[in-house]
């Protein structure tokens, strides 16, 4: 079933790219952007933020935050998972990462280490934004390499937690920003 201004749309239009051509359509009538699906993914002990060294993450949850940065894009859904297991995260990207509009990734420690985590980047299709809380690049050596980033769009490190707002921005604004 589908609404008068599908009807509408389809008996105007003839097109082997109708849905991407909907959404431009429906853009243009109501001049808003299009709903986005954005998913947030944090890694490794960034379930302990508020807790876990304040001087260097704050003293602020992440759960805390997100619900800020829900309303702050309302008009947008954004989703959050977090977990401490590589594959666990790996299995969440091969989810989504065929399906959403845009993706943030915090894989902690994983960033250094997992080129397993960067092959998962690499072979989905949705534009992902690295993030960081603290400026990996003024921390020890060894946080100074990613093997995420290389596969993402954008990097943005040492904003706090700004900086997952930085990266929605981005993916809301930038209609070049397809992977």
């Amino acid at each position: 079933m589908c609404t008068i201004i599908e009807t509408l749309f389809y008996c105007k239009r003839n097109s082997e790219n109708i849905f991407v051509n909907y959404q431009i359509y429906l853009a243009n009538v109501f001049n808003s952007p299009f709903k986005m699906n954005l998913h947030i993914i944090n890694g490794p002990n960034l379930n302990l933020l508020g807790i876990r060294q304040p001087e260097l993450y704050g003293s602020r949850t992440f759960e805390s935050y997100f619900l800020q940065l829900q309303n702050q894009f309302k008009n947008h859904s954004i989703y959050y998972f977090q977990s401490n297991v590589e594959g666990i995260l790996i299995d969440k990207l091969h989810e989504i990462g065929f399906n959403s509009d845009g993706i943030i990734i915090n894989a902690g420690g994983y960033t250094h280490t997992s080129v397993a985590i960067g092959d998962a980047l690499a072979s989905i299709t949705a534009p992902v934004i690295e993030v960081h809380i603290s400026n990996i690049y003024a921390r020890e050596p060894f946080r100074h390499q990613s093997y995420l980033s290389r596969h993402c769009k954008a990097v943005i490190a040492g904003a706090g937690l700004s900086g997952y707002s930085f990266a929605l921005q981005l993916l809301t604004q930038q209609n070049d920003f397809s992977k």
